[in-house]
């Protein structure tokens, strides 16, 4: 996870290095970075798995470069190698193909052209007569990743109020806010729009204080239920945060098709719950403990949860998965988000988001298309 100073994950630009082994990839990433990032050797196959590290990059900004295994590898644990390089593409704004003479002819180079063009992946070529600037110049003069709209656009304008309620529970990480809560803030802040921020036992006050008519509240989702109840009676809008990132970052209309398959399961079925990044589990946990218990709840079956975190989304016909149930990829592209809805697609398994999971849970499944719960 991003620290306090650091450009989160999902919104920087992800640009990817492929070629053959011994091509000079690892020698461009380092003169692309002006660091040492990975390790370089004449020995054909040094790069054995993908490698990635942030950075500022000017002129692109924030970026996440990744050095990928050569496409050419040979053998058994050589076609796991390749398999792992080319399932960068999934997360890759910018493809960049590190020439040897002859390879654009390769079946590799070919291979990796399709991918990129079924993906919608721009793919530079490199050779090594150029420089790393000139590169980076290219990269920073094309559309190197898809415009995304703002966490509350359409929802909060300038002079707006927006109330933030933050459960600060077992599982909240101690001493400090979860990042898209700090996203939310910020964005009013870019807005204009004036923020505030309490628990749930204390959201009544806070609109006394500040007014219901027009104002936004965005809760946790875990807080569906008090939150319910302290806005009887107000004309207050409600929504979570898990909703508006898997606004901003998925597709709502897929995730409604969710719910209405979670209802749907049926004693024993398969449930994959899958979470953007990885954390250490605390008592209470949502991804291991709230979301099992509100899925058993909605649907009344007795399930069997899977469980995975990161990079380790894999979801085929052949799973056997009746549902997933994914975060709100906070740390996620929407490129990454997309990827994995499609994969879900692909194999006819129904997906939905936490947040859109805990509202029907709690009796509130009136999703609008522009992510506002209805009461």
């Amino acid at each position: 996870m991003a620290g306090l100073g650091e450009t989160p994950r999902g919104n920087r630009v992800h640009i990817a290095f492929f070629g053959l082994r011994n091509a000079g990839k690892s020698t461009l990433v380092n003169r692309f970075t002006g660091q040492d990032i990975a390790i370089v050797s004449d020995v054909a196959g040094t790069t054995t798995d993908p490698v990635s590290k942030a950075m500022e990059i000017l002129p692109l900004g924030p970026c996440l470069i990744t050095d990928t295994a050569g496409l050419d590898d040979t053998g058994e644990l050589g076609e796991m190698r390749v398999r792992k390089s080319l399932s960068v593409l999934a997360t890759t704004d910018v493809a960049v193909w590190v020439s040897t003479e002859g390879d654009e002819t390769s079946p590799h180079f070919i291979r990796l052209r399709g991918d990129c063009e079924k993906r919608g992946v721009p793919l530079l070529v490199y050779s090594r007569s150029e420089s790393a600037q000139s590169l980076r110049e290219r990269i920073a003069g094309i559309k190197v990743a898809e415009v995304q709209k703002g966490i509350l656009d359409g929802l909060v304008a300038e002079g707006d109020h927006v109330v933030c309620v933050c459960p600060i529970d077992e599982s909240a990480p101690k001493g400090r806010l979860i990042l898209p809560q700090v996203q939310v803030i910020r964005e009013c802040l870019d807005l204009g729009a004036a923020c505030t921020v309490c628990q749930p036992a204390r959201l009544r006050d806070s609109l006394k204080r500040v007014g219901d008519v027009g104002t936004l509240v965005i809760t946790d989702s875990q807080a569906f239920g008090e939150v319910r109840s302290a806005l009887e009676g107000t004309q207050a809008r409600l929504t979570s945060f898990s909703i508006l990132f898997a606004r901003q970052k998925g597709d709502l209309a897929q995730y409604l098709a969710g719910v209405a398959a979670a209802r749907a399961l049926k004693d024993g079925d398969r449930v994959l719950v899958a979470e953007g990044c990885t954390h250490h589990r605390q008592c209470g946990d949502i991804g291991t403990v709230k979301i099992p218990r509100a899925l058993e709840k909605l649907s009344g079956a007795k399930l069997n949860f899977s469980f995975a975190s990161g990079s380790g989304f894999c979801v085929g016909p052949d799973d056997g998965y009746a549902l997933v149930v994914h975060c709100g990829g906070c740390m996620l592209t929407r490129r990454e988000v997309m990827a994995r809805i499609e994969a879900c697609r692909e194999a006819s398994v129904p997906i939905v988001n936490y947040g859109m999971l805990l509202a029907a849970a709690t009796g509130m499944d009136g999703i609008r298309p522009d992510g506002l719960v209805e009461r």
